[in-house]
């Protein structure tokens, strides 16, 4: 997003969100995920449920096969509330940094194949797991990222 004015940043096709938007999505989704592995951290053991076959499933094509699909809805915790862009750009990666280390702690901790939180969509996931779902997921955004770039600075992806 280097190089985008806040105008462009903010633009948006109808009934879609903004560069900006997706940005605090992603923001929001650290931070959950963050406040999730603080209280297993606090606890000192797994906070995961018991996986149901959908769960099953829908972890092994977000995850297993590393493929998001379009058109859902986000959890409402991590719709956009309107963070200002620059907060959200300062702190991203500060915020993926943290998380990150919260996650190596519950692999040291718990061993990289235990379900140690669950996902509101996927259900319980292990550390690892969290993982390769950040990675698929931003992998999905930086799509629409590089269209919302290409689309209001007419630059090149």
């Amino acid at each position: 997003m280097e190089g985008m004015s806040a105008e462009q940043l903010s633009w948006h096709a109808p009934g879609k969100w903004c560069a900006s938007e997706v940005l605090e999505h992603l923001y929001l989704t650290y931070t959950g995920t963050i406040r999730g592995f603080e209280k297993v951290i606090a606890s000192g053991k797994p906070q995961a449920s018991l996986p149901s076959v959908v769960h099953r499933m829908r972890t092994l094509v977000v995850v297993g096969c590393g493929y998001m699909p379009a058109g859902r809805q986000a959890p409402a915790m991590t719709r956009p509330k309107g963070l200002a862009a620059d907060k959200v750009l300062g702190e991203l990666g500060a915020k993926i940094a943290a998380m990150d280390a919260l996650i190596s702690q519950c692999e040291d901790r718990f061993g990289r194949r235990v379900r140690v939180l669950d996902h509101p969509i996927l259900g319980p996931l292990s550390a690892t797991q969290w993982r390769k779902l950040h990675l698929v997921h931003g992998r999905h955004h930086k799509k629409q990222l590089l269209r919302l770039r290409k689309r209001t600075t007419g630059q090149k992806d």
